[in-house]
């Protein structure tokens, strides 16, 4: 099925979003995967809901095809610039965390810290009390990365855990993201 006319989808819930659309061309022409139609409504001059659509289908489907491999022992990309053998923008170093800009910031301030050792910590679901130490350690680099950056009156530290949180990356990771207001609710 497919619209050619001047329209723009409205969704139901964000999450269809990523089902639904499978392309949207400069025409304002949108084809579906799907025979869902759920609301067309006049065309807006601003394409951002449709394109943030496409971002988050992106997303979601990098999760869904990384959340094959999350429990491998396979390195991620994460164990590659751990190893230096991935060049990355490092904020802050200490024998056990790793900190370094994200290549697709989502603030002024984007930056992710790692432990350097994943010892089974694929994700924060995955914790136990031997990661006590380790997610201390993370939390107090977060702290010191939002100082270095000049952020520490006002940041955020996000955690992805699991598919439905998008998380793409199965080697624990914290988002810390500032250098402008932040939203609430979040998601």
């Amino acid at each position: 099925m497919a619209v050619t006319s001047s329209s723009m989808l409205l969704l139901r819930n964000f999450s269809t979003a990523g089902r639904v659309v499978q392309s949207v061309r400069a025409t304002s022409r949108i084809c579906f995967s799907t025979g869902e139609l759920i609301r067309v409504l006049p065309h807006t001059r601003s394409s951002r809901f449709i394109c943030s659509t496409r971002a988050a289908h992106n997303e979601e489907a990098a999760a869904k095809a990384a959340a094959s491999l999350a429990d491998t022992r396979a390195p991620t990309i994460f164990d590659m610039i751990i190893a230096k053998e991935i060049p990355s923008d490092i904020v802050y170093e200490d024998e056990n965390v790793l900190a370094f800009r994200d290549i697709n910031p989502q603030a002024p301030v984007h930056v992710l810290v790692i432990p350097k050792l994943r010892d089974g910590l694929t994700m924060l679901g995955n914790a136990e009390p031997r990661h006590v130490d380790v997610l201390g350690q993370l939390l107090h680099a977060s702290k010191i990365v939002a100082e270095k950056e000049g952020i520490l009156d006002g940041f955020r530290v996000v955690i992805n855990n699991g598919v439905e949180a998008c998380q793409s990356v199965y080697h624990l990771h914290l988002h810390v993201l500032g250098g402008r207001q932040m939203k609430w609710p979040p998601g």
